[in-house]
């Protein structure tokens, strides 16, 4: 027999691991802030979350996970926010629209701090550029889902284009330190596109 109680209990226990999940990551970064990110230990995070270091292992693999879990690819929000607002646009001007969105919705101090972190580590900075691939195919696979009458060479150009200009706009966003918004660095970057191939962008 079922107990009724077995989907609270395991909402609960969901629950615990998101919290503890991100009271590890929320650590990870105030040290890395305070102390630089190489000279922050493993046993330094989890002291500070509260944890063992065994602990820390059921949730991260290593410290290069905690920044690349609070700097995720624009792959799978871009894919999520494409659901809202894909009705009666091209399949660029949604993913313009999107990403500008999306943009918005962080803090400027807080998303310069974190992409300047993520800089200073080489193995990180390795490791995110292998991530963009793999945000084309989530990126192209939402668009297959809203466009299915488009042709796929189409829409893996601009899911290759969409990422590509979010990578230039980071680079010329920390070149700038930040002194602009970084959608302003995202529009633009949308707009040189446009330029370059009129129309063949919708």
């Amino acid at each position: 027999m079922t107990n009724a109680k077995e989907p609270r209990v395991e909402g609960l226990r969901e629950q615990k691991r998101r919290q503890t999940h991100a009271r590890i990551a929320e650590a990870g970064l105030r040290l890395f802030r305070a102390q630089g990110y190489e000279a922050t230990t493993l046993e330094a995070i989890a002291a500070e979350a509260g944890i063992s270091r065994r602990t820390f292992f059921h949730y991260f693999k290593s410290k290069d996970d905690i920044l690349l879990s609070l700097q995720s690819g624009p792959g799978e929000a871009l894919a999520a926010a494409l659901a809202a607002r894909h009705e009666g646009l091209t399949p660029f001007a949604a993913v313009r629209g999107a990403m500008l969105a999306l943009v918005a919705q962080y803090p400027p101090d807080e998303l310069i701090a974190l992409d300047r972190l993520m800089r200073s580590s080489e193995a990180i900075q390795a490791r995110k550029q292998a991530s963009y691939a793999r945000d084309e195919a989530l990126v192209l696979e939402a668009l297959r889902t809203h466009w299915p009458e488009k042709s796929d060479t189409h829409l893996r150009m601009v899911a290759m284009l969409a990422i590509g200009v979010s990578r230039v706009a980071l680079d010329g966003w920390n070149k700038d330190g930040g002194r602009r918004p970084l959608a302003d660095f995202l529009a633009e970057g949308f707009d040189a596109v446009e330029a370059m191939g009129g129309q063949q962008t919708g």
